[in-house]
């Protein structure tokens, strides 16, 4: 598929998430078993500190024509600070009209391979109701902070955004979400750098078999306290 075909395909998964203090982007990835919720990805700095101060965001659809609030009783937020990753979980909204067919999360088994073209969709600081298409190649993959570095910009705004891959056998698929970009100051002046995207990793794991909004609080408080234990142990 060519890059126009695919912006129109993925187009349609993309949101624009606002808080008290800014925006980013994120994505459908997934639906709750029954249907009824949705999950949207994101990277965990866009809603850390909505999530942390229980207070609301409004999440409009990629044309920006649509929005709706959701209060911190209405959603609950699975974060992953170390990877930046983040999933919002909320009731199935009807205006939205989201596709009831998903796009494929990357097999955490096959990771993209150094070279290959990626491209990316968010809402820039710089153009903030626009969303725009970005692309670059892959420049390395850190299995150890499961992420890749990708040769091309990322601009504020546009984190939480879909990474996104297309191949002839497999079709779209995404492979990750787009975190930051880290600046090249080797000679004090800033120069062109490096995009940081996060891999799936997280999204795999999360709400595919939960049913409610009360059964996803109940699994994020253990998550927590097992955490919690685990963090002591270590101390």
């Amino acid at each position: 598929m060519q890059w126009d075909q695919i912006v129109e395909k993925v187009a349609p998964y993309v949101v624009k998430i606002e808080t008290p203090n800014g925006h980013g982007t994120g994505f459908l990835y997934t639906y709750s078993g029954s249907g009824g919720l949705v999950g949207i990805a994101t990277a965990a700095h866009v809603v850390e500190h909505a999530d942390e101060w229980q207070e609301p965001i409004r999440i409009k659809n990629y044309k920006c024509e649509d929005s709706i609030f959701v209060k911190e009783s209405e959603r609950v937020i699975y974060t992953d600070s170390r990877n930046d990753s983040a999933v919002i979980l909320f009731a199935k909204p009807d205006k939205f009209n989201f596709p009831e067919s998903l796009i494929p999360l990357l097999p955490i088994e096959k990771p993209i391979s150094l070279g290959c073209e990626v491209g990316w969709l968010g809402f820039p600081g710089i153009e903030p109701h626009t969303m725009c298409f970005f692309t670059g190649s892959i420049s390395s993959r850190r299995t150890a902070r499961n992420d890749y570095l990708i040769d091309g910009v990322a601009i504020n705004g546009v984190s939480g955004g879909p990474v996104v891959y297309s191949t002839e056998a497999d079709g779209v698929s995404i492979v990750g979400v787009m975190s930051a970009y880290h600046v090249n100051r080797i000679r004090g002046d800033a120069l062109p750098g490096l995009s940081i995207a996060q891999d799936v990793s997280h999204f795999h794991s999360i709400i595919k078999h939960m049913k409610s909004i009360d059964e996803a609080r109940k699994k994020k408080e253990e998550d927590e306290k097992a955490k919690q234990k685990g963090d002591e142990k270590i101390d």
